[in-house]
């Protein structure tokens, strides 16, 4: 596959002149805060560079969906949707922070961990990926395994983490990336 079929490519979801405009944009901010440098013909060479590089990256960024019948780009996120999503993560840090908290310094420590399991399928592999790292970076929660058939292993330290996983994180991931999705509660193990 030459460098032209993958514009053509009609299994991508998405734009490819768009995905890879977007990348180059961003590659360019990226050199120009590292170099610092605002004279013409370093700025000539900052878009020539990430112009050839996101041309040459961009077939390497494409992940097929489970039945290889469709590619999605691993950027291909609306930007106002990742700063709301990013926000939306943010608190919710906060809030198992403070379960964690309140879990370990009383009296008598109220941890009760367990194996939370759940199902949850999408056609975006990209999907999968950001909330199984969105559930480990929320205190008190760690993905342990994530099955071909979409089966997540969530270790819960708590009964709120544990209530946490219920589809609300799901959601948000799915409307990310403007994704259906298919969930379910599989039950837990102690």
């Amino acid at each position: 596959m030459g460098k032209f079929d993958v514009i053509r490519d009609k299994s991508i979801v998405g734009t490819p002149v768009v995905h890879l405009t977007a990348m180059t944009a961003v590659l360019f901010c990226f050199w120009l805060l590292l170099s610092g440098t605002f004279q013409t013909k370093f700025l000539i060479y900052g878009i020539l560079t990430a112009v050839i590089s996101a041309w040459v990256s961009y077939p390497l960024l494409l992940l097929p969906n489970a039945d290889a019948t469709k590619k999605y780009f691993v950027f291909g996120v609306n930007p106002v949707k990742l700063v709301i999503y990013f926000f939306w993560l943010m608190w919710q840090l906060v809030l198992a922070n403070v379960d964690v908290l309140k879990a370990t310094v009383r009296s008598e420590i109220e941890i009760n961990p367990r194996i939370v399991r759940f199902r949850y399928k999408t056609d975006n592999p990209m999907a999968m990926v950001i909330l199984a790292n969105s559930i480990t970076l929320t205190p008190g929660t760690v993905t342990i395994d994530l099955t071909d058939e979409g089966v997540f292993y969530i270790h819960a330290l708590t009964d709120g983490a544990a209530e946490g996983l219920n589809g609300g994180m799901q959601k948000m991931v799915a409307w990310l990336f403007g994704e259906q999705y298919d969930f379910e509660m599989l039950g837990e193990d102690y």
